[in-house]
């Protein structure tokens, strides 16, 4: 179960509630691992088809270039809706609570997912597929505006107070799992289809095949999270009629500093990949020289780094506590940006793998112990709320940094810096917030 921090001069108390059974809450852990890597992979495969496959199959009247701006634009519009889902699911997870509200937010995704396997092409039904397809990016947004918060409350509220910063670490494995997940699938998918059937079966139907494998997977989750109980902070909250009713408006009139430290420790974790994962991939193309495949395998072996690092950093948080090691996250990143960006120019496959490495190692501990700083800045009344409007800011601020980075490089002539003034703002603004967290962490009620 997770601890809050409260503004000095607050009363602590004890956390009540007893840590339930290892065996129960490992469970507890995998349901939301499950869920948040289904989440990820839904997500990524639709950004992946959209850059290859969206522009000629749905938007076909606005030719190659429109085309692809209005595949594009279709990414951001997932990021532009979350907030909205985070108010909506934020405010169910605090009144019906946590497992109820993942298991609507992951039948969401996996199913809007899945029908975008069944969309009609311009080709046979016209401007009807593009308007589906937009619609289904705005239920994908929404779903994952609530699937966050939850996920980790899911976790951490069920491993116990000297647990919780590991266990509300596991969750953020979800990212790189779903990441490499769509990669893997859809580069198969191209090389199978792409060698064996050639282009036309590719851009008929075989695109189809890796949105529809997210509903086998959606039933996995169903039953994960079904199976479940509820946590012990929502059901000790409900049997002392203790909810909140309005857990948005309590978040901003009883946490209001929070939130804004809860959406500055987020922007790194968060745009470090759009900027590396986004940005720095297209950079790398057009700019520096890499190829795709060069790119991509750097990109993954970063991510499969994730896999081990996340958990050692989660084991960390436990240790030292979620804030420092997001703190140290960010200023270590601070340190390497411009120097990583300076390396990169001189264009060699080592150096371009040691960058993601490097440079994914350091955001990384800032994103691993972020689930863990953010449960502790909120009480448990209206945790889910402020978890969720705090983490969809920041995302979608973190959905302009390629955008802004590209702006800057424009205005510097591509400069070697340019990308390093980016990731060291993020860096520095992560920092001075966790620094703040820091000081202002004090143990109070779990309610």
């Amino acid at each position: 179960m997770t601890t809050a921090t409260v503004p000095v001069g607050s009363a602590p108390a004890p956390d009540p509630a007893p840590a339930p059974p290892t065996r129960v809450a490992r469970r507890v852990l995998w349901a939301s691992l499950v869920g948040t890597s289904l989440e990820s992979y839904d997500f990524y495969i639709f950004s992946y088809f959209s850059a290859l496959f969206a522009a000629p199959l749905f938007f076909t009247p606005l030719g190659p270039v429109g085309g692809t701006l209005a595949a594009l634009a279709n990414i951001g519009v997932g990021f532009v809706i979350r907030p909205v889902g985070a108010i909506v699911f934020g405010h169910l997870g605090d009144r019906i609570g946590r497992r109820r509200t993942l298991l609507v937010t992951i039948l969401l995704m996996g199913v809007a997912t899945g029908a975008i396997g069944l969309l009609p092409s311009y080709a046979t039904a016209g401007w009807l597929g593009a308007v589906l397809l937009v619609l289904l990016r705005l239920v994908q947004g929404f779903s994952l505006g609530g699937e966050w918060a939850g996920a980790v409350l899911l976790a951490s509220e069920h491993a116990g107070q000297k647990r919780h910063a590991f266990y509300a670490a596991v969750p953020q494995l979800g990212s790189p799992v779903g990441s490499l997940a769509s990669a893997f699938i859809l580069i198969g998918f191209i090389n199978a289809f792409g060698a064996g059937l050639g282009p036309n079966a590719l851009d008929g139907w075989a695109w189809r095949l890796p949105f529809l494998v997210a509903i086998p997977f959606l039933l996995v989750s169903l039953y994960l999270r079904w199976s479940i109980d509820e946590t012990p902070v929502f059901r000790e909250l409900t049997e002392k009629n203790e909810r909140s009713r309005a857990p948005f408006l309590d978040t901003f009139r009883r946490r209001p500093l929070a939130v804004l430290l809860g959406v500055a420790v987020a922007l790194l974790g968060i745009g470090s990949y759009s900027l590396m994962n986004t940005y720095t991939v297209n950079y790398g193309v057009s700019h520096l020289g890499f190829s795709s495949t060069q790119l991509l395998i750097a990109t993954s072996i970063g991510g499969l780094l994730q896999l081990v690092t996340i958990p050692l950093f989660g084991a960390l948080a436990n240790r030292v506590g979620s804030a420092r090691v997001v703190a140290w996250g960010a200023v270590g990143t601070l340190v390497i940006a411009f120097p990583m960006y300076f390396l990169l120019q001189f264009a060699t496959f080592p150096i371009l793998v040691g960058t993601m490495i490097v440079g994914g190692i350091l955001p990384t501990a800032s994103w691993a112990a972020l689930g863990g700083l953010m449960s502790d800045l909120f009480p448990g009344r209206f945790r889910y709320s402020a978890m969720s409007i705090a983490y969809s800011i920041a995302a979608v601020i973190s959905g302009f940094v390629p955008f802004l980075t590209d702006g800057l490089g424009a205005a510097t002539g591509f400069a070697w810096w340019h990308p390093g003034v980016v990731l060291a703002i993020m860096s520095l603004i992560t920092a001075v917030a966790a620094f703040a967290s820091v000081r202002r962490s004090r143990p109070v009620e779990t309610l």
